[in-house]
């Protein structure tokens, strides 16, 4: 049985030498002393041998069984070590190899848009003034002299948070705000978003809007135009006509539509314009002396005027947009031109 147990020794260490992965290896721990290996079934022959026998013949199985579990030890730690080297050879990174960028994103055109505009006005004087977007009718209604049987104030224009609460119509609010904590001079242009219930291929129930609001002795309609048409001439170019159209509204007066030539086809009619060669672009007027009643400003020694534009009809004109869904649908295929 010694002379067994000798070539079952010899027979392991050198295959187990011989393996090439872990897998080998495993198989071999099987072969040799799993419950039905070599060395197990030469175990079992003890019981045969004599009493004086067994002692010498145990501890020479115990020996061998020793022997082949640490060479399939050392084996596993060997080819362990090979492999993980082998891999950081085929998985090294070369850092000499440029990096890949991240993607990054870029302004929205809407917000592109609204700092060009903001930009205009601020290097005119204008000072930018924010307000909360759910406002109270107040604010949003009453101090701007628009009564409570007008059509804006109904369920079918407004959102109403609950009775006396509204999303803001428009940023006209922020206005009044100001000028009841501000003495006059006051120049100020109210960028933000307003709500509506309106929606077709020009509106949406979400926009955004910048007003402006100019107030101090000697104010005219002269210098409205003057600062419209400044305006105008350095967002859309010198070439830009801007003509006025007598309109209402219920916190100005006069009041005015302002139009600019077409910025598609220059004024000679197309699509766009509706063949009209006109493009509307915003609406202003003077200051109502009873909104400066509730903003208690003398309006017989103080005199402004006000203006408000929608960005995305201003978008819409630059980029030659057709409809303003486009702005808000989040397609990467749209935004990715700007």
């Amino acid at each position: 049985m010694k002379d067994r147990l000798e070539e079952i020794r010899v027979e392991a260490l050198k295959t187990i030498d011989a393996a090439q992965d872990l897998a080998e290896v495993e198989q071999l721990r099987v072969k040799y002393l799993g419950r039905k290996g070599l060395l197990t079934e030469v175990l079992r022959g003890l019981a045969q041998a004599s009493a004086e026998e067994r002692p010498a013949l145990g501890k020479a199985a115990n020996d061998v069984k020793l022997a082949i579990a640490e060479s399939l030890d050392n084996k596993k730690v060997q080819l362990s070590a090979s492999q993980e080297a082998s891999a950081a050879r085929t998985e090294r990174l070369d850092l000499s190899l440029p990096g890949r960028k991240p993607l990054r994103g870029h302004k929205h055109p809407v917000m592109r848009v609204a700092e060009e505009i903001i930009d205009i006005f601020t290097q005119l004087g204008f000072q930018v003034a924010t307000g909360p977007d759910v406002e109270t009718e107040y604010y949003n209604f009453d101090s701007l002299n628009t009564p409570e049987d007008h059509p804006a104030r109904d369920l079918h224009d407004t959102f109403f948070v609950k009775p006396g609460v509204v999303l803001r119509t428009h940023t006209s609010p922020v206005q009044m705000r100001v000028m009841e904590r501000t003495q006059p001079p006051v120049a100020v242009i109210a960028p933000g978003r307003v709500y509506r219930v309106d929606q077709d291929a020009s509106h949406s129930p979400m926009f955004y809007q910048i007003e402006g609001l100019l107030v101090d002795k000697g104010i005219t309609f002269a210098d409205l135009k003057g600062v419209l048409m400044l305006f105008i001439h350095r967002y859309f170019g010198p070439e830009t006509q801007l003509r006025f159209r007598p309109h209402y509204f219920p916190f100005t007066e006069p009041s005015a539509e302002a139009d600019i030539s077409c910025t598609v086809c220059a004024g000679k009619g197309c699509r766009v314009c509706k063949h009209s060669g006109w493009l509307e672009i915003l609406g202003c007027g003077m200051v109502h002396p009873e909104v400066f009643k509730y903003a208690n400003y003398d309006y017989e020694t103080y005199t402004g005027f006000a203006f408000g534009l929608g960005v995305e009809r201003i978008a819409m004109l630059t980029h030659a947009i057709s409809s303003i869904h486009y702005l808000y649908e989040n397609d990467l295929r749209f935004l990715e031109q700007f």
